[in-house]
């Protein structure tokens, strides 16, 4: 039989299917049976043809995701030569991923294989960019779309395209396949699971022309517990019963309460960013009161320092650089940011605020948002990825690889940050030191780069507001992403104080919401969400909800049956101190105050409105780089920096040694060596040093050649170095 004889019938293979009969014989169209070979075989990958400016004269749209592009590089680009209609076997689009000529990119396609013959036939048939009639691509589904295996498994995925007229195809063998937990259960490019000896959850994503689908899978820990063992676990509100859940999912147990003295200074340190005095320590660990926890933290939230210390979490977030944007716009910024939550604003409001703020950057210091983020794109990114948890950024140039956005998203979301306009000399660095007015503008428009579209304002899901045609955009864009119909922004922001209460974001990273990055604890994270909306976007409730809850007391010792668990809180997990907070901790246990540039004398570190104040305590323990755009990083692991300053910092030695300090002071007092030790390891540690720790403090004093003040300084100088105090248990 003849090639051309065989063609029709080869044109089924267009969707072939791992198993069953294959699809009936159908024309090839392009967007809907090439453009999924291309994408299969990594022909538009960003490490091909996909990159920026293609790959030997020769590019591709990323991932496929602009099929008229496509369409032209193959047809009418190469002088004819990538797709020769006269011998369609003689065109570079089948000679070089089947190796019969030189190709960079290696064998991609088998010459007997089904998808060369169909882009065979394509190129036969004329190389057609739409077939009359063929159906839209409605949606990508996979199955099972969750299942429990065993570890040392494996899982057959199945990848279903759904059409516009209701048809359905299997289309696993040319789906994109990826794990983002590949050390649980890792996916070949069949799409056939794996899972290894590591328990846990990993979300396999298959995706198909642009849609993607998800596949959960468990492993849960080998042997059983009975159900009756979390059954009896309590349950102090919601978040218990949601983890408990969890955990008898994946067989794991969670360890016991942190005995209070852990406890006490973990709350302190994670709510007002402090440790506790001993006076505070000996109060809280004499009480015998069984809800002493509760209150404890009714008390911190009572404190002047809980707006300090979160606000400094914030203005990390939204802080400008003070030399391009100008250090009063900034300053009059951090006055805002710090007194809303000295008045415990509403979260809602506060963003609400924030994303419409006009006037002069003097005044109000919110709006120097928009005078550090002076472009619409510049302000979508920031603004979807603080406040919904969604990155766009990818979507600024191309299509989303893991999500549904594209660049008509990204601009049409822009779009409403079109009509700010500005009054005043705009931005001079290194020294902006003018005013500016931000206000809304009678004029202003986004066009999508490639096709010139003037695109109107428009949401990335749902319905927005409609806009007054002589107002603001912002006003509908702020309604839109505070509706408590919109699930992203209240779980970005629960997801973030969890993160700062529990050491790991249920999702991870904190802002980065999607399907393809589900959270560890889906009905946990809808709970707390749902609850932040029904107490009005109270934060000090979120957080009082996740510091009362058993799991936040739980200690970090892991039993048998946890030890691998790193993020379902089956045991609280230790991280170490905020720079901030080792320093103004440091300033309390030795009495001595640290001075800032451009601060009050006896202003805390939290206190501090920019990062250009100079501290090499807070550059040493990570405090972010002020020519960072926010979202700022921190650096939150331990480093032999951080070691050798704690050991030999001069300015830490003063403290400790200062005639003025605490060691003095307890060294002039009365008191005996023990009662000494006892007083230093509450100041540092907040509890009472061991039986073994006083024997060892004690000896210190009776060291020969020392004397009572160089015993209470050097003693207090190693305990300042150590990881208990470096951490919170």
């Amino acid at each position: 039989m003849k090639p051309s004889r065989i063609l029709p019938a080869i044109a089924s293979l267009a969707f072939v299917v791992l198993a069953g009969r294959p699809a009936a014989a159908a024309p090839v169209d392009f967007e809907r049976d090439v453009q999924p070979i291309l994408t299969r075989f990594g022909c538009n990958a960003g490490a091909c043809h996909g990159k920026a400016r293609g790959q030997n004269g020769f590019q591709l749209s990323l991932l496929g995701f602009d099929a008229n592009f496509d369409f032209e590089a193959l047809a009418k680009e190469g002088r004819g030569r990538r797709a020769f209609l006269a011998a369609p076997e003689r065109s570079l689009l089948l000679l070089k991923p089947s190796g019969r000529v030189p190709h960079g990119g290696g064998i991609r396609l088998k010459a007997d294989g089904p998808e060369y013959a169909v882009l065979r036939q394509w190129i036969e048939s004329g190389m057609p960019r739409r077939i009359p009639g063929t159906p839209r691509l409605t949606r990508v589904s996979v199955s099972p779309d969750e299942r429990i295996l065993a570890a040392k498994s494996t899982l057959q995925l199945r990848i279903t395209a759904t059409y516009g007229d209701g048809s359905t195809r299997d289309v696993t063998r040319l789906a994109q396949f990826q794990s983002n937990e590949s050390a649980i259960a890792a996916v070949d490019a069949n799409g056939l699971v794996k899972t290894t000896g590591v328990v846990g959850e990993a979300a396999v994503m298959a995706r198909y022309l642009g849609r993607i689908a998800v596949c959960n899978v468990t492993v849960p820990m080998p042997g059983s517990v009975p159900d009756a063992v979390y059954a009896k676990l309590p349950r102090k509100n919601f978040i218990d019963g949601h983890a408990w859940d969890k955990l008898r999912r994946l067989r794991f147990t969670p360890s016991p309460q942190a005995p209070d003295h852990i406890f006490l200074r973990r709350a302190f340190v994670d709510i007002i960013g402090r440790v506790p005095t001993p006076d505070e320590a000996r109060k809280f660990l004499a009480d015998r009161s069984p809800d002493k926890r509760d209150k404890l933290i009714d008390y911190l939230l009572d404190q002047p320092e809980y707006a300090d210390y979160w606000a400094n979490k914030w203005a990390d977030l939204l802080r400008p650089n003070a030399y391009r944007v100008g250090i009063k716009a900034v300053l009059n910024y951090d006055a805002w940011i710090r007194d809303s939550f000295r008045r415990n604003k509403p979260y809602d409001r506060f963003v609400r605020e924030l994303v419409t703020a006009q006037g002069s950057t003097f005044k109000n210091g919110a709006a120097t948002l928009f005078r550090d983020r002076r472009s619409p794109d510049e302000l979508t990114t920031i603004v979807s990825q603080l406040f919904l948890g969604i990155r766009l950024e990818c979507a600024k140039c191309h299509h989303h690889p893991f999500e549904a956005w594209g660049q008509d998203d990204f601009y049409s979301f822009a779009a409403y940050f079109a009509k700010i306009g500005r009054k005043g000399t705009g931005l001079s660095p290194p020294i902006s030191g003018s005013e500016e007015i931000v206000f809304t503008a009678q004029t202003g428009s986004v066009k999508h780069p490639l096709t010139g579209e003037v695109l109107p304002p428009r949401p990335l899901f749902g319905k927005a507001p409609k806009i007054d045609p002589n107002g603001d955009p912002r006003e509908a864009l702020a309604a839109w992403i505070t509706s408590d119909k919109n699930p992203y922004f209240a779980q970005v922001i629960v997801n973030r104080v969890w993160a700062d209460l529990m050491g790991r974001g249920l999702v991870e990273p904190v802002d980065d919401l999607r399907a393809t990055n589900p959270p560890t604890n889906a009905p946990l994270l809808d709970a707390l969400a749902a609850d932040f909306r029904a107490q009005k976007y109270d934060l000090k409730t979120l957080i009082r909800r996740i510091a009362t809850s058993h799991v936040y007391g739980l200690s970090s010792l892991p039993n048998e049956r946890n030890t691998t668990d790193t993020r379902y809180y089956s045991r609280h997990l230790r991280k170490r101190l905020r720079a901030e907070t080792l320093l103004d901790s440091v300033a309390a246990i030795t009495g001595v105050p640290e001075s800032f540039d451009a601060m009050p004398a006896g202003s805390q570190a939290k206190q501090v409105w920019t990062h250009r104040i100079p501290s090499l305590f807070l550059d040493a323990f990570g405090r972010p780089d002020p020519n960072q755009d926010p979202p700022c990083e921190r650096t939150g692991e331990t480093t032999v920096v951080q070691a050798l300053h704690l050991m030999n910092s001069e300015k830490l030695a003063a403290k400790i040694t200062s005639d003025k300090g605490r060691a003095a002071q307890l060294a002039a007092s009365k008191h005996p060596p023990a009662e000494i030790v006892d007083e230093l390891y509450l100041l540092v540690y907040a509890r009472y040093p061991t039986a073994a720790e006083k024997k060892i403090g004690e000896s210190v004093f009776r060291k020969e050649g020392t004397t009572r003040r160089q015993a209470t300084e050097d003693l207090l100088w190693a305990l300042l170095n150590t990881p208990e105090f470096v951490f919170t248990d």
